[in-house]
């Protein structure tokens, strides 16, 4: 049965009102009148309504799921026997669902009550997809809000559009204090699903919120002239920047400066007083650490890659500046550089560098059997290892002035069977770890070699067939040619 009621227009008013699609209206509205025909005619039984979105009119069927006849039903109000639905339908099949049409209700004022709740969640529901999916496309960039609600966990902010976010008290500014109905300019971190509907993470302390700030008041920044490599922020105190741009004709750190400091000063303005140095980028570690150290001028820098530390030396009048109060100077430019910083005064770094060469050219006399002027000239040249000296490029040597290639032989073997010792004979190693009897018995294996091998952690046949020929090429006496030969040895009871 079809009714004609004026559906489309109670669809199209709620829509406007809403924001919502009419598909979301007119499928709220069957399962209304789904609910309000259970209601009538009994809460266990299935019903679908079908609306044309065109005419407003609309149909109700009752659906059954087909039975074998043989059972006895179930659920009276939801079961047919297959031979009685075959008197319905022809070509029907147990476990289909049969519809048959039925009376529908009256969509009037009380079938309106019935659905009213119905309709109000699922705009609900609309209300908040749309406005997840908003704010889904703003996730990284800064939105304003209007102070909502204060308490003592969090801020609840207005974006417009009946969007709400919150604002936790560890995401803002120390010590700053906000009212209903103040603006706030934040950074918009993610949007979480929630059953109340999506949760707006915002954040105020945020190295994002700081660069993002720089793109609006920096128009080089914004339109990607100037780039900016990294940021640290100690929130609302002091923070820092690096800067970099391919643009020969500009200078980064002043186009961020701005005439007489405006436009650091506005960034400044609006993190509460956040103090911001600039700093210029360097692919030079070293220089990038010197330039982050600003306002302290830095004397000296020692670096140790493998630890990725660095001691920057400053003088003894600069040393309170160049660790800041409370270590903030130093923990920011660490931050901004990716490195472990350690700020020493000149005369340490001085003290460390004489200890340092002095315990060098301890080893290089005493492990070369060269006297002080051979072991002093390495040390000027860099070398800080017997290692090098046994392992880097011949040519690196004979470049060195007063060096031919008898001397650096003779040096390059010096240094190579010092190293051999420093690593212990076979004989020496009994009480430590043993090569296993597979290993030892590989063709072209000797007990020298098994045992150095087994100082790298290689101990049985199967832990050197799965290494390649460069993971061995630092081992002495072993030449590529050689370890090939071996780790195919080794390799060869995998193809039995």
């Amino acid at each position: 049965m079809s009714k004609e009621i004026p559906l489309k227009l109670v669809v199209g008013t709620v829509s406007n009102e809403k924001g919502v699609s009419e598909e979301v209206i007119f499928q709220a509205i069957e399962a209304a009148l789904i609910s309000a025909t259970r209601k009538k005619h009994g809460a266990e039984i299935d019903v679908r309504v079908v609306i044309d979105r065109k005419s407003g009119c609309y149909e109700t069927f009752r659906l059954w799921t087909v039975v074998p006849s043989e059972l006895e039903l179930e659920f009276p109000l939801r079961q047919m026997l297959l031979s009685e639905a075959s008197t319905h339908q022809e070509g029907i099949n147990v476990n289909d669902v049969i519809e048959l049409p039925m009376e529908s209700v009256e969509f009037g004022r009380i079938a309106a009550q019935t659905a009213k709740q119905v309709i109000l969640k699922k705009v609900r529901e609309a209300e908040h997809e749309n406005v997840a999916e908003e704010f889904r496309k703003k996730k990284g960039q800064l939105v304003i809000g209007i102070v909502k609600k204060t308490s003592r966990e969090a801020v609840i902010l207005d974006l417009g559009g009946n969007a709400e976010a919150i604002l936790r008290k560890e995401d803002m500014l120390p010590r700053e204090a906000v009212r209903p109905g103040d603006r706030l300019r934040c950074y918009l971190c993610d949007v979480v699903a929630d059953l109340r509907g999506p949760q707006l993470i915002l954040s105020r302390t945020c190295n994002e919120m700081l660069i993002e700030l720089f793109k609006i008041e920096v128009p080089e920044v914004g339109e990607g002239i100037i780039e900016i490599k990294s940021a640290a922020r100690d929130p609302g105190v002091r923070a820092k920047i690096a800067v970099k741009t391919n643009d020969g004709r500009i200078d980064p750190v002043g186009a961020c400066v701005g005439m007489r400091g405006a436009r650091v000063q506005a960034v400044s303005n609006e993190l509460g007083g956040e103090r911001v140095d600039i700093v210029l980028w360097d692919d030079n570690p070293a220089q990038f650490v010197m330039n982050a150290m600003a306002p302290a001028e830095v004397v000296s820098i020692v670096v140790d890659e493998d630890a990725h530390t660095m001691d920057v030396a400053v003088a003894e009048e600069h040393l309170s500046q160049a660790i800041g109060r409370n270590g903030q100077n130093v923990k920011l430019a660490s931050q901004l550089t990716g490195w472990e910083l350690n700020v020493i005064t000149e005369s340490e770094a001085k003290t460390r560098t004489a200890d340092e060469q002095k315990h060098l050219l301890e080893i290089f006399t005493e492990q070369l059997h060269v006297d002080e002027d051979v072991a002093s000239v390495l040390i000027e040249e860099g070398f800080t290892s017997l290692e090098e000296i046994a392992y880097v490029p011949i040519q690196e040597l004979l470049e060195i002035e007063g060096f031919d290639e008898e001397i650096v032989n003779e040096l390059r073997s010096r240094a190579k069977s010092s190293l051999s010792t420093q690593a212990g004979t076979p004989e020496e190693k009994q009480s430590e770890k043993m090569p296993s009897e597979d290993l030892l018995q590989l063709s072209g294996m000797d007990e020298d070699l098994a045992f150095k091998l087994v100082n790298r952690g290689i101990v049985t046949r199967d832990d050197l067939a799965e290494l390649a020929v460069d993971e061995l090429a630092d081992i002495p006496g072993l030449d590529a040619s050689k370890a090939a030969e071996l780790i195919m040895a080794a390799r060869a009871h995998w193809f039995v």
